[in-house]
């Protein structure tokens, strides 16, 4: 996780622009009309958006699964549903921002993910897939087309995660009951109320003499990365790197910050704390999930 994100002033010079792209994606899938797509934060340039070049040996594709069909045919029912994740990350990677998109094993190639990241105005110059005993990963490289850099706009990032989600839910319905999204968008909405029995947790470390890490855990909902920012940057501090992951009903983020380029000393850090806690409006525990 190295590079850095916007400041909070060029955050707020790209809040409007970035603004339209999210209302747009979310009165799309309020209305029901769903994008295909797929997600991505930070801000180092790449040389050229075209001159960087992959060969065709790192990408992996295997077919796309169907809604209801694992690709060895074994799918059912009756099988557990795994627990949907996206992960947001803008800090392993100097130069793209990397997208990794879990469900088991009932993911494919995601081609209408990726084809609905070029509708947002994004490439992936680098994609592959990987297994583990947690299921199938798929992983996208991705920067912007018009400028060869990874994505920093929280904009923009909302936009494309909501359109991953969008697309788990369109080719995998299954998935609305795990996902917070799915009392929104999905087929069947989650069993647990998440406002009332996903907690919050908030804890913010020093992480060397010129940053913190700041982490929140809360109920997932549309919109919570760019609000998180937001509410940061309107006390002055400044959101450096981060990664955010999905993982069902919860949100988690972990955010690199500091106050005039320096580690948040211990009252900013309960200011900023309180501040967090009083928008989430969530019950609290000091105990996270993980």
């Amino acid at each position: 996780m190295a590079a850095s994100m916007a400041s909070s002033v060029h955050l707020a010079v790209h809040y409007g622009y970035y603004s339209d792209k999210l209302k747009a994606v979310e009165r799309t899938l309020y209305s029901g009309d769903f994008l295909k797509g797929s997600f991505g934060f930070g801000a180092k340039p790449l040389c050229s958006a075209h001159s960087r070049r992959f060969p065709s040996s790192a990408t992996t594709i295997i077919p796309r699964a169907s809604a209801t069909a694992v690709e060895d045919g074994s799918n059912s029912e009756t099988d557990t549903i795994p627990t949907p994740k996206v992960i947001i990350d803008s800090d392993s990677d100097p130069d793209a921002t990397v997208v990794e998109i879990t469900f088991g094993d009932r993911l494919g190639a995601l081609l209408d993910t990726m084809n609905a990241l070029k509708n947002l105005g994004l490439n992936v110059v680098k994609a592959n897939v990987y297994l583990d005993s947690s299921g199938k990963h798929n992983k996208f490289a991705i920067t912007k087309a018009d400028t060869g850099r990874k994505v920093e706009d929280p904009e923009l990032l909302e936009a494309i995660r909501l359109t991953i989600i969008n697309n788990m839910l369109e080719y995998h319905p299954e998935s609305s009951s795990q996902l917070a999204m799915g009392a929104a968008f999905g087929v069947l909405p989650p069993p647990q109320q998440v406002d009332v029995d996903i907690a919050t947790h908030i804890t913010i470390s020093d992480d060397g003499p010129d940053r913190s890490l700041l982490y929140v855990e809360s109920a997932d909902r549309p919109g919570l990365l760019v609000d998180l920012v937001k509410i940061t940057t309107d006390i002055s501090i400044a959101v450096e790197s981060g990664e955010f992951d999905t993982e069902g009903l919860l949100a988690k983020a972990k955010f690199h910050v500091s106050y005039r380029g320096k580690a948040l000393i211990k009252p900013l850090q309960q200011v900023l704390s309180n501040s967090l806690r009083y928008f989430l409006r969530r019950p609290t525990t000091e105990d996270a999930s993980f």
